[in-house]
């Protein structure tokens, strides 16, 4: 993997960041790396993340997997981290079998879904630490009534991602289902090289010990300076281009099977340092889908965003056709690999010429070991980030207020009335 900050420099950008600052702060990366190594080896909260490439155990998960197969369907019920990083692995990877996610309660989404699934074929994993989650436990509960409806035993089918105590734990006892533990130490952001992120890939015949090899790899990469270590280059140049006035981060995978991978990151980066009024503002594009409509607003915009470009340095081939019509011929006998190629440099040099501050993020295939050494990156430079900002990213006590405002809502504790706010209708009841 490569990580190029030269487009976030000052020299291309009104808010790029000066060369002389980066070094400057590389002190504090030395200082940052020397917490995050001190906090992996005791296995401190949020740090243990780090480890998992090394501490993840496919066996289990694959005995699980198949404990409820053989299914054509793999439906994961969770939220958050609870279903990103697993929908990342599994829509960049082409393996076998249909993979589901059911990470909102949007009830005419789920009715589709359940209308169009052939539940005998179907297997669930049920993914939260707490085991308390109301999102995951009231589509569990809706999945789980359709099966018995349809005369399908739910407990053949369904395996529990939890923690060691709970509502789902105990629900596996009682009707001993098969169970795979959420990591001690580790937010479900931070998951996805755990058995969350994995069981649907083991669901799919994918090979789970490359993808923590591509972890591993990202691992053995970190260093004490952001000069020899994408990750900490990425995380340090992220924190330094926010103090510039980048507070849009933008993440535009060149690929379309990683368009999930830019949810994930959006949850990782926007959860993990929004805090104490900081934290730049997650923005999702495709390319190179939205050269064509986000990138009117990232180049003639406000200059207030940094661009994230990614792509795998090796594509399958797909040739153009040869063609005699004179305003496309430049197309013919070309390659759409070198096509969008070509998009995502014409887009790197289209930003840098309009002074919008850009980092080019290069895999070298994606493949189980490159999804896995993305994926760990990210997590890494996040954490850095963090650590130079000073904030706690570990912790979500906002997304914390909202869940328990909704709980006391639905219980009846609590009313709209008593909230405060304005509404403004319309229709004719507003007449």
């Amino acid at each position: 993997m490569e990580v190029t900050i030269e487009s976030a420099l000052a020299e291309h950008s009104p808010i790029g960041v000066p060369r002389a600052t980066l070094e400057e702060l590389d002190g504090a990366v030395r200082s940052a790396a020397d917490r995050i190594a001190t906090g992996r080896e005791q296995d401190e909260h949020g740090y243990a993340a780090l480890n998992l490439p090394e501490e993840t155990d496919p066996e289990p998960i694959e005995a699980a997997v198949e404990s409820v197969t053989p299914a054509e369907n793999w439906l994961t019920i969770g939220i958050g981290g609870s279903a990103l990083g697993a929908a990342t692995i599994t829509e960049a990877l082409d393996g076998d079998g249909e993979t589901y996610y059911l990470d909102n309660v949007d009830p005419a989404d789920i009715a589709a879904l359940l209308a169009d699934i052939d539940l005998s074929e179907t297997a669930m994993n049920v993914v939260s630490r707490s085991g308390t989650t109301a999102e995951t436990l009231a589509n569990f509960l809706v999945v789980r009534g359709a099966m018995e409806a349809a005369g399908v035993d739910w407990t053949e089918r369904t395996v529990i991602t939890t923690g060691e105590s709970g509502p789902l734990a105990t629900l596996a006892d009682r009707h001993d289902l098969p169970t795979l533990t959420v990591p001690d130490g580790v937010p479900g952001r931070f998951s996805a090289l755990s058995a969350v992120g994995l069981a649907a890939a083991a669901f799919q015949g994918l090979d789970l010990e490359a993808i923590l090899a591509g972890g591993r790899r990202a691992e053995a990469s970190l260093a004490d300076s952001l000069f020899e270590s994408p990750a900490y280059a990425y995380g340090a140049t992220m924190y330094a281009l926010e103090a510039q006035g980048a507070n849009v981060a933008a993440m535009m995978p060149y690929a379309e099977s990683l368009e999930a991978f830019a949810e994930w990151f959006a949850q990782l980066w926007a959860e993990s340092l929004g805090k104490d009024g900081r934290g730049q503002t997650p923005a999702r594009a495709l390319g190179a889908t939205d050269q064509h409509s986000q990138l009117q607003l990232y180049r003639a915009g406000p200059k207030d965003k940094v661009v994230t470009l990614v792509r795998p340095r090796e594509r399958p081939s797909v040739p153009i056709p040869e063609t005699s019509q004179e305003a496309i011929d430049y197309l013919g006998g070309s390659d759409l690999r070198a096509l969008i190629d070509a998009e995502f440099d014409a887009t790197e040099a289209s930003l840098r010429k309009a002074g919008v501050p850009a980092i080019r993020i290069e895999i070298d295939a994606l493949d189980a070991t490159g999804i896995g050494e993305l994926l760990y990156t990210m997590e890494a430079a996040c954490i850095m980030a963090g650590e130079l900002a000073g904030v706690d990213t570990f912790t979500q006590p906002a997304v914390e207020w909202g869940k328990d405002t909704a709980r006391a809502l639905l219980r009846g504790e609590q009313s709209l009335e008593t909230m405060d706010g304005l509404s403004v209708r319309s229709g004719p009841e507003s007449q």
